[in-house]
């Protein structure tokens, strides 16, 4: 079996302004980085718009669509924009996520990441922050669920920052375990050990500023895993941000490159114990440049060992 790379060039469409973070050079980077890879590369679909509303209601995205502007930008909040070209980008992400898990779970290929933005975890049901436009981790929980009946569905997310919107838009859904790990304190604010879901089915695990790989992997090892194991998902998606990497501009956690291959191996390992090794990834957060493209690698990389 092979891992799936699915991108489009939409994604490099969604722009935002001189200074921004979320800025088109970081998928830029990260397809620099894993072009000599050894992948089957997938042209990322549009998603239907029956995918979005599975997460969003339909008045969330007609406010997008009356939003987008034909020139320049529209300010959603004080970090989330829209140009021109940001619909189709945020569509083809979502689509990206649809078709990994299509092909997952159809045999196709092993696992798959997503190497797509705008990124989603911010995304709750009817708003737009933190970058996001779509949930596309939650999107893709829900579509195995509900489209390929699914029992039992699991969303991890290492990104710095708690994914909020993912939380959300799960929150009352048994059928998905949602597992974080994330900064705190750090924005968005949310992300408690106590904030458990409707059904027990969200484990948050909050880590301090300058928390380290060491201090990670054993909280990892102690509470995430375990879970993930008591729960034997079907599927496993990752919710893949890069800025818990010590480099990164915009937290303060102290992780290395090392601990993104170390904690993709671990989770494709529980995989291939409970769901057949079936794992779809998709781009979340991660600022700094290199250090971005160098963590995708490495998590990309592991995807791969793990297929074969």
């Amino acid at each position: 079996m092979t891992t799936a790379l699915i991108t489009h060039a939409d994604c490099l469409t969604h722009v935002t302004p001189d200074g921004h973070p979320e800025r088109v050079a970081r998928l830029e980077h990260v397809l620099h980085a894993l072009e000599p890879l050894d992948l089957t590369r997938v042209t990322a679909p549009l998603a239907a718009e029956d995918d979005i509303l599975r997460i969003h209601p339909a008045s969330y995205l007609a406010d997008l669509r009356r939003n987008r502007p034909a020139e320049g930008f529209y300010q959603i909040d004080g970090d989330t924009f829209l140009s021109p070209g940001s619909l189709d980008a945020a569509f083809r992400a979502a689509g990206a996520c649809v078709r990994a898990v299509d092909m997952v779970l159809g045999g196709e290929v092993g696992n798959a990441f997503c190497a797509v933005r705008p990124p989603g975890h911010h995304a709750e049901t009817d708003t737009s922050m933190g970058f996001c436009l779509f949930g596309n981790a939650a999107l893709a929980a829900k579509h195995a669920v509900d489209h390929h009946g699914l029992s039992r569905v699991a969303v991890v997310d290492f990104d710095v920052h708690h994914g909020n919107g993912t939380q959300d838009i799960l929150w009352d859904e048994p059928r998905a375990l949602v597992i974080t790990s994330q900064q705190m304190p750090l924005w968005p604010g949310t992300g408690r050990a106590d904030e458990t879901g409707a059904h027990g089915n969200v484990l948050n695990l909050p880590l301090a500023p300058d928390t380290g790989g060491i201090e990670m992997r054993a909280v990892w090892r102690n509470h995430a895993f375990p879970r993930l194991r008591s729960f034997r998902p079907e599927l496993i998606i990752i919710s893949a941000g890069f800025d818990a990497h010590m480099d990164d501009p915009l937290a303060q956690l102290n992780w290395e490159t090392d601990d993104f291959a170390w904690i993709t191996a671990e989770l494709c390992a529980v995989a291939a114990e409970v769901c057949q090794g079936r794992v779809v990834s998709t781009l979340e957060g991660g600022y700094d440049l290199n250090a971005l493209a160098a963590s995708a690698r490495a998590h990309v990389q592991e995807l791969i060992r793990a297929a074969t």
